[in-house]
């Protein structure tokens, strides 16, 4: 496991929609990881797993923090690597590290530790539902966010479009991973902001989005608070 300190940082073509509502609430599970990261294989292994289930929804943010070491990430993101950041401030912590694990925003965890990382998808399974419903409806080069909260929040929620490639492989030239061929899965290659929620008010809007791209949809509170739904467009 590696550290560093954290600083501050519409057609008829298709047509389909889904829904997540309180009753159906997987678990978002974001592993921070990187290619040029010797500890972070074996969470990758494993993170080929967690995507398969139907209780988890699991992305992978490769940081760029660490290529000066001998291989640039192909996924890094200084957006991923603030991201990251952004959590460990807001739960006081001052490091980041590679790979971690951070359960529906909420509790963070050594991505080599899968008993932990289990126990955590059970906790939060096991706890009261959320209390809001989303629907994404996706047409010809948009989709549409609707959602409602009962009873509502006292905190807005940030509605995230988190768009993803499924699977791929790498084989690594350089650096601490030299030699190897690692397949990755859910790679994130873009959060966007699309609006702030005030849950008082049921939400309805549009965002663009390309009818190849792979997206999910985040509710999750402002300044990298708990994530309280999803929705999964496949």
């Amino acid at each position: 496991m590696r550290h560093v300190a954290a600083s501050v940082l519409g057609g008829i073509l298709s047509l389909w929609a889904v829904q997540a509502s309180a009753g159906d609430h997987p678990v978002v599970v974001e592993l921070f990881t990187s290619q040029g990261c010797s500890s972070c294989p074996p969470a990758d292994a494993y993170f080929l797993d967690l995507v398969t289930r139907d209780d988890v929804i699991a992305l992978s943010l490769h940081v760029d923090y660490w290529d000066y070491i001998g291989w640039e990430d192909s996924f890094g993101s200084p957006h991923n690597s603030n991201r990251q950041r952004g959590y460990a401030q807001a739960s006081g912590r001052t490091m980041v590290y590679t790979p971690q694990m951070i359960i529906n925003g909420a509790d963070h965890v050594v991505g080599t530790r899968f008993g932990d990382v289990e126990a955590l998808i059970a906790q939060h399974r096991a706890r009261a539902q959320s209390g809001i419903a989303v629907e994404v409806v996706r047409d010809a080069g948009k989709v549409r966010i609707k959602a409602r909260a009962e009873p509502a929040r006292r905190t807005p929620l940030m509605v995230q479009l988190v768009r993803y490639v499924p699977e791929q492989t790498v084989k690594i030239a350089r650096g601490e991973n030299a030699g190897k061929t690692i397949t990755y899965a859910n790679i994130v290659t873009d959060i966007t902001q699309v609006a702030v929620w005030d849950s008082r008010k049921p939400l309805d809007l549009d965002v663009a989005l390309a009818r190849e791209d792979k997206a999910i949809v985040l509710l999750q509170y402002v300044d990298f608070g708990t994530i309280e739904a999803v929705a999964y467009l496949h």
